[in-house]
């Protein structure tokens, strides 16, 4: 039931986004081509969280479809030479190596131009709404978010000492959380409503995947991740795992699972497919 609730609002999410790209010009295949693939995730918690407030997808489906344009810009320069250097993602090349560094660059601003434009959209809801979409979502992405943990992630590999638990929860509360909070008060925000359980929950929600994603590293394989594994391992990179060994990175996230679904509880039965959420996002294989 849950996987089906999840690929019809990416498949919401995915239509709203590709109307927004470019159909000509030599952006036009890049972008299309970056957004390919993927779980969706972010776009559903998107439409689901709106859903507690009574927001249809008809207006949803927007910042929807800009998160899951934001998060397609991350990966694209997350990919970079200059940065994580992969050649692998969703089972695919990755755009730097389908075309060239240069167009990787310009193929993810321009996709943060997209996602701008699709939570500015009218028919997402009043301006004030679009606004406060906007601006949180500048600063989620931004030099106090995502921007911020992959300059912690850069800093990491210079540093002379690996990174310490605390610090890593730091790091990856922007890569990685920043989007998933975004994601999970949209709909609240869309609402004027109080966005703190749903923040609580992203918040939960985005630490247990970054540590789902570090046991995948070591457990997956290439074929079923799409993208390469244990890269972090082999670095001398500290992750949760090399830290909390196996089990206890096992152990953290199930009890983050467990608070991310207790921050749902002023929505009762009204947010279980938030709670399946949670728990599919450490028992993924991918």
């Amino acid at each position: 039931m849950f996987l089906a609730t999840l690929e019809s609002a990416n498949a919401i999410a995915r239509a709203c986004l590709n109307d927004a790209l470019p159909k000509r010009g030599p952006m036009a295949e890049p972008m299309a081509y970056a957004v390919q693939g993927g779980k969706g995730l972010r776009g559903f918690l998107v439409i689901e969280g709106a859903k507690l407030f009574d927001i249809p997808d008809t207006a949803s489906r927007f910042p929807a479809a800009a998160i899951e344009a934001m998060h397609a810009c991350s990966l694209v320069h997350d990919d970079l030479p200059c940065m994580d250097d992969d050649d692998l993602r969703r089972g695919q090349p990755t755009v730097h190596k389908k075309w060239d560094d240069a167009t990787a660059v310009l193929v993810g601003d321009a996709l943060q131009s997209v996602a701008f434009e699709l939570v500015a959209d009218p028919r997402a809801g009043s301006g004030d709404v679009r606004a406060d979409l906007a601006v949180s979502l500048a600063k989620g992405a931004g030099g106090e978010g995502m921007v911020l943990g992959q300059a912690l992630d850069l800093g990491a590999e210079r540093a002379p000492a690996p990174l310490t638990l605390d610090e890593i929860i730091e790091l990856q509360a922007g890569k990685t959380g920043a989007l998933f909070e975004w994601s999970a008060t949209a709909g609240a925000r869309m609402a004027q409503a109080d966005i703190e359980p749903l923040r609580r929950y992203g918040e939960a929600l985005g630490l247990a995947f970054q540590i789902a994603d570090d046991i995948l590293d070591i457990e997956g394989d290439v074929t079923t991740v799409g993208k390469a594994v244990r890269k972090d391992q082999d670095a001398g990179k500290a992750t949760f795992v090399s830290l909390l060994g196996m089990d206890g990175a096992k152990n953290r996230a199930s009890e983050l699972v467990d608070e991310a679904c207790d921050a749902l509880s002023p929505y009762a039965d009204k947010a279980e497919s938030l709670r399946e959420a949670a728990r599919f996002a450490i028992s993924r294989d991918n």
